[in-house]
């Protein structure tokens, strides 16, 4: 090796719009995060339909799979368990960052 790696230049392509966030639950293990997995999220990229996102849904936050079907959005999990979030006329929703990469400890 000639130098050594540094995780963050492969990672992180927006270093000023990037932040990390520790994912909690079991709502997106068919996407492959798990809980207590640390997740880096980029806030320049804009949300669109198939994309994991961190979103604000009347002040929770929550990682989902963006869906955008006949001009309305909704929330998707990849787990069976839970229903997809239909987002409303008046529902109070921010996407804080899209979901790039997920770090895990292997077993």
């Amino acid at each position: 090796m000639e130098r050594s790696l540094d995780l963050n230049e492969h990672v992180i392509k927006h270093p000023s719009a990037t932040y990390f966030v520790r994912a909690s639950g079991d709502s997106m293990t068919g996407a492959g995060i798990f809980d207590g997995d640390l997740l880096i999220v980029d806030r320049s990229l804009e949300p669109s339909h198939g994309k994991v996102a961190i979103v604000e849904v009347d002040g929770e936050l929550t990682v989902k799979r963006l869906s955008k079907t006949k001009g309305r959005f909704s929330l998707h999990s990849e787990n069976v368990n839970y229903p997809p979030i239909e987002l409303q006329g008046d529902a109070e929703v921010m996407v804080w960052g899209i979901v790039t990469h997920v770090l895990h400890k292997l077993l």
